[in-house]
């Protein structure tokens, strides 16, 4: 959608869409680690040993600290568990760490009041602290409603009080999926719910002069979340408050290389437009495994300025603030409605062997001599001057260079590639089906866009070697929509193979901050090689940055092609092994496509803080599971041997199981007996 002029200003939610700085905020005091713009964004994590097992907290303490946790949150889910906080600190506080400790509170304020006076920090879900959650509907008039903030005024107004008396400093920290259902009759299940929510709480801790406030707009579903924040800081300005610290976080990543992808394309999105002043990814792993992820995703900007110009922007073209896809035409089977392509990069990995394209998702089977497919098989494979030797799978189309393409014996069943100086000498030596030209923002000028405008068979492909490259690459999709031209766009980012958990994280960011705002019909990722890599060893690559592609377009709900398992970090309230039962249930449902599962320790993360997942695995009580469909619970008190049977059972009756197919099966085979 088109932002009309007049509407482009208020569509600003950072201090520049282009040049990188961070959002100027007020400093708030946490214990002796203050926190804000005038000091580096800070890493925390959250403990999964029981609070009352006051040793095995402290031992867990220590190791994230460690491991470079600035900041330790421990639930108190009630007063007992608040009263041991203060043995908890005071052991700590023996071996010379002075860590500051944040209390999570959800229902009890009275938790909540107790916890204020021992511990740093407090933190509160304004959907939970004075709102009980029963999922209804209920019509509010402006009386009632007004009857509900004054009733949440009194319930929170004695914490406000405690934390200005001791110093303790306070996150307001709303979820997604844990939206009172007085907000959600009002606002809906919005962002704009999720920023009103915080504000409400906001708006009574300014009447009573305390500001040591930091806020945070937490979602699984990472087009939500971003979208929070930007909300957020923009209704900050628009009502005259205090420009307060932002804790960053995607609730539920999940684990491994899945986590750390749906974590960087939420959080590391809002740290290019400069907005974060504290980062916690949660992960379904031990607490220690998490600040390494987000201090890599934090020092990507510790050297971001200087960086290359970008052209300014006076306004946002588009919604921020929502997600619509940007439109295009359609290029055979790229760009309007088709889902965002995969483009594989075998430009310096000569095709030798049909198992040469196993690593992207497409497996030749001598038994019955057909070929097969996986849902992360690559739609195209780009083989730049060494074209493919034998016929490629129906599922997989061939991109070569405009030279070698004009020259081969059999084009029309590959499409050309050209340089953008190209393209304008070769207008009549182009393909009649789908022509990709491949140029940076400066290639792609006015006069380039205003002679492709309107060229219905070609796709452009833009790439960019700026450091600060998201924001350089959004320009270039913003100057297309102010231009209306509708040609689709692949996304092309070069990363070094030597970088480990960064490439993941690089390129979640780089591709994932565009996709979350619609754009984007493709993606590209190129593997850049040292000269000493082994052809065995590229193609292991190649089938690693193919995965990452796929991942990116899922975490950006982009493109759906396998799986999700919105898992939640363990905590000190998780009812069982968080790791163990999420490996479980991957085991078993793994191959359900677009299928989304919560998997919650507790009844606090489950079933809103599963936000949108279809079914959800919640634990109750000790050997006691609760199975969901969407937010409503089915069966109750389920034994955690038969849970994922039950739960099995209950996608079945929705028509939503399939058996893993006899194809894939042989797929799985194929992995097995042949090896990259």
């Amino acid at each position: 959608m088109i932002i009309a002029p007049s509407e482009t200003k208020s569509n600003l939610y950072c201090p520049s869409l282009t040049a990188y700085q961070r959002r100027k905020t007020i400093t708030i005091q946490i214990g002796d680690l203050p926190m804000g713009s005038d000091y580096p964004i800070r890493v925390q994590s959250m403990t999964t040993v029981d609070t009352m097992d006051t040793q095995g907290s402290i031992d867990e303490v220590v190791r994230m600290v460690d491991s470079g946790c600035e900041y330790v949150r421990i639930t108190a889910p009630s007063v007992k568990e608040a009263q041991n906080l203060e043995n908890i600190r005071n052991g700590l506080r023996k071996l010379g760490i002075n860590v500051p400790l944040i209390a999570d509170i959800h229902f009890t304020p009275n938790a909540a009041e107790l916890a204020a006076r021992i511990v740093e920090k407090v933190r509160i879900n304004p959907g939970n602290y004075a709102d009980k959650k029963r999922f209804e509907i209920i019509d509010y008039t402006d009386a009632s409603y007004a009857a509900e903030l004054e009733r949440i005024r009194e319930k929170f107004i004695p914490l406000v009080r405690i934390c200005k008396e001791y110093g303790t400093a306070m996150r307001i920290g709303t979820n997604h999926g844990s939206l009172s259902d007085r907000i959600l009759s009002r606002y809906g299940d919005t962002p704009l719910g999720m920023v009103e929510s915080a504000l409400e709480f906001l708006r009574i801790c300014e009447e009573l002069n305390y500001y040591n406030i930091a806020l945070s707009m937490k979602s699984s579903n990472t087009q939500v979340m971003v979208e929070a924040y930007r909300l957020l800081v923009q209704r900050l300005d628009e009502e005259g408050l205090k420009p307060y610290p932002l804790h960053l976080g995607v609730t539920e990543a999940g684990e491994a290389e899945d986590g750390r992808i749906k974590s960087a394309v939420g959080i590391g999105t809002l740290l290019e437009d400069g907005l974060g002043d504290t980062v916690r990814v949660s992960l379904t792993e031990a607490p220690e495994k998490e600040a390494p992820v987000a201090r890599a995703l934090i020092e990507r900007y510790t050297s971001r300025v200087p960086h290359d110009a970008i052209e300014p922007i006076a306004g946002n073209p588009i919604n921020p603030f929502q997600y619509t896809r940007r439109d295009t035409y359609e290029v055979n089977n790229l760009g309007h409605l088709n889902v965002p392509r995969v483009i594989a990069d075998y430009s310096d990995i000569p095709v030798q062997n049909l198992s040469d394209l196993k690593s992207i998702g497409h497996f030749f089977l001598p038994v019955p001599d057909k070929w097969a497919m996986n849902d992360l098989g690559a739609d195209y494979i780009y083989t730049a001057q060494n074209p493919v030797p034998f016929m490629l799978p129906n599922g997989l189309k061939e991109i070569v260079d405009y030279k070698q393409w004009l020259h081969h014996p059999e084009r029309e069943s590959k499409f050309p590639l050209f340089k953008a100086e190209e393209w304008a000498s070769a207008v009549n030596g182009v393909s009649g089906q789908l022509n990709f030209v491949r140029g940076n923002i400066h290639a792609f000028d006015d006069t380039f866009l205003n002679n492709i405008s309107e060229t219905d068979k070609i796709v452009l492909i833009v790439f960019t070697q700026n450091k600060h490259a998201m924001p350089e690459l959004r320009r270039f999709f913003y100057k297309m929509t102010e231009l209306k031209i509708k040609v689709p766009v692949v996304i092309e980012r070069n990363y070094k193979t030597d970088i480990g958990d960064k490439l993941t994280l690089y390129s979640a960011t780089d591709i994932g901050g565009l996709l979350v705002d619609g754009f984007g019909d493709g993606v590209i990722l190129r593997p850049d090689f040292d000269g000493n890599t082994l052809h065995d060893d590229k193609l292991t690559i190649a089938a690693s940055y193919n995965n990452i592609a796929f991942g990116i377009l899922q975490a950006a709900r982009t493109r759906m092609s396998k799986t999700e398992y919105i898992s939640c970090p363990s905590c000190g309230r998780t009812l069982f092994d968080l790791q163990e039962t999420t490996a479980m249930i991957r085991k078993h449902t793994e191959h359900l496509k677009g299928v989304k599962i919560g998997i919650m320790g507790c009844i606090v993360n489950g079933p809103g803080e599963m936000a949108d997942a279809d079914y959800g695995y919640v634990g109750m009580g000790k050997d006691k599971i609760a199975l969901y469909r969407g937010q409503e619970v089915i069966k109750r008190s389920v034994t955690a041997a038969k849970a994922v049977d039950e739960l099995i059972e209950l996608i079945r009756e929705d028509g939503r199981w399939i058996e893993p197919s006899e194809r894939e099966i042989l797929v799985k085979k194929a992995l097995i007996n042949q090896t990259i």
